[in-house]
């Protein structure tokens, strides 16, 4: 066991109650099942760095409110953690302040619920400015109610002026300093997606199509972003290994190129405290013309994981964009399966079919050149046109422009002025209009 490394069990609770008035939705752990997401959150603890040493799930008519697997379970629970010399417990549900402090109580050992690992997760691999602001934000948030029994964990400022009014406890003291940090942070995400914004209009001014990768976590986006982009982003096993979005150009066999754009990974049960931290990814999402919605196709669980996506971007506005189902992983799928035929089975709606499914593998490229091809075609139109311009010899912003974003063929200078024939789509022969010829 390496060095530091925590030892944890799971908690997981199935609810054998019925209520006619339990709302069901595809994010319901209940819909797919307490072992699918004692699974999940194994996966979950093990990104975080944690060595899972057992995991337990409790059978209950309703959650206790008071620990929420029972008395008993804690009993027993204290004897698996000394038996397994485990120092953390993580729960497979939200808990609530006074159920997090009786189980610590009770315990004598860490406690986290499901919210907790997957913030600790987040700020491990947010890398931009806005990812780890928008992380903290979510901990502080879901700290806040919570600070009972946690004073002097709280306590790092010390003693100054300001830091403590009249008759002030310790722990208002504490809950002032993190309304001051939360309203910090808030004007610090502003500045941040002030410059975000200039950057997404400047790609906007650029005619290109715009394409966002989603799916489940771990489903393989990063690795097809890769292979289409010859990109280094960062693709492994572990879960939200891609959190902040990377935005790169590709070329389509029409000779067109398009902006794509990587982003984290969905979950079910993702919490409420962590949706602004998609903030970045979501608008990259939302404003895309083509969705590529990447599929573990070899996963048992691809159809409630599609479910789930098909959800959260209904949810998020971009329900009706356009996607193409990208069943990746297909070199682990036995046989040699048809797309069409794959995607109705894991889609299980035949009223929400995509644009289009492509079966490949983002790891040995099989099917890459097919799923290209489907982009092409359901990408709006910019139909490619050889057009000749005359450019003004010294201004080369727009010529610059026409060799970033078409296929020049030949190129003459004639005095003072740069005759340039160049296949280009329709969109940039627009913005060129003024120096087309004929």
């Amino acid at each position: 066991m390496p060095t530091g490394q925590e030892i944890a069990v799971l908690v997981g609770l199935r609810v054998t109650g019925r209520s006619s008035s339990t709302k069901r939705t595809p994010s319901d752990s209940d819909l797919v099942g307490a072992d699918e997401s004692m699974e999940e959150l194994a996966a979950l603890a093990a990104s975080a760095g944690a060595e899972v040493a057992e995991s337990t799930i409790q059978a209950r008519p309703k959650p206790d409110a008071a620990t929420l697997v029972g008395s008993g379970k804690v009993d027993e629970l204290k004897a698996k953690i000394h038996f397994r010399e485990a120092t953390t417990v993580i729960f497979d549900r939200d808990l609530s302040p006074t159920q997090q402090r009786n189980l610590e109580k009770a315990l004598d050992v860490k406690v986290l619920d499901r919210t907790q690992l997957i913030l600790d997760i987040f700020a491990r691999r947010a890398r931009t400015r806005e990812g780890q602001l928008q992380v903290e934000l979510a901990q502080l948030n879901y700290m806040l109610p919570r600070l009972t029994g946690h004073g002097a964990a709280m306590s790092r400022l010390g003693g100054g002026i300001g830091t403590r009014g009249p008759g002030e406890t310790k722990l208002e003291t504490d809950r002032r300093r993190i309304h001051m940090r939360i309203h910090a942070i808030e004007k610090s995400l502003e500045r941040v997606r002030g410059g975000r914004t200039t950057q997404r209009q400047q790609r906007q001014a650029v005619p290109l199509a715009t394409i966002a990768l989603v799916g489940y976590t771990n489903a393989g986006k990063s690795t097809l972003f890769n292979r289409l982009t010859g990109a280094a982003v960062l693709a492994d096993a572990k879960m939200f290994a891609t959190l902040d979005p990377t935005v790169r150009h590709i070329s389509l066999p029409s000779k067109r190129r398009a902006l794509v754009s990587d982003t984290v990974g969905f979950i079910r049960n993702l919490p409420t405290t962590l949706i602004r931290a998609f903030r970045a990814t979501l608008e990259e999402v939302v404003e895309a013309e083509l969705l590529l919605h990447v599929v573990d196709a070899s996963s048992p669980e691809a159809a409630g994981h599609t479910a789930h996506v098909l959800a959260t971007l209904a949810e998020i506005g971009a329900a009706e964009t356009p996607q193409i189902l990208v069943l990746n992983k297909i070199d682990q799928v036995p046989g040699e399966p048809d797309a069409g035929a794959l995607a109705r089975r894991i889609l299980q709606d035949p009223e929400r079919q995509p644009a289009g499914a492509a079966a490949i593998s983002a790891r040995t490229g099989d099917g890459f050149d097919a799923l290209l091809r489907k982009i092409d075609e359901t990408l709006p139109l910019d139909p490619v046109s050889k057009c000749r311009f005359r450019f003004p010899a010294g201004d080369g912003a727009p010529l610059h422009w026409l060799h970033e974003f078409g296929k020049v063929t030949s190129t003459r200078y004639s005095g003072e002025m740069c005759e340039v024939e160049a296949t280009v789509p329709e969109s940039v022969k627009r913005r060129l209009k003024g120096y087309l010829v004929g």
